[in-house]
């Protein structure tokens, strides 16, 4: 298993499952294994992703409350 601490790295190792997957290169003796760890993949890009969101939603209501003073 791959270094998945970055969100970058979390989609370059799902691109590869979907490529595998894709080119029916994955034996099917690790299939459920390959879409199980591709839904891990997808949740955790899925929070990285609501996590950024807020941090810039909280970021951008900061700079408007300076703005107003």
């Amino acid at each position: 298993m791959k270094d998945t601490s970055s969100y970058k790295a979390a989609i370059e190792e799902l691109e590869s499952i979907v490529g595998e997957i894709e080119n029916e290169s994955v034996d099917v003796d690790v299939l459920a294994q390959k879409v199980k760890r591709a839904t891990f993949l997808i949740n955790l890009c899925r929070k990285k992703l609501k996590t950024t969101d807020n941090e810039i939603k909280r970021i951008l209501k900061e700079f408007e409350k300076e703005d107003e003073t």
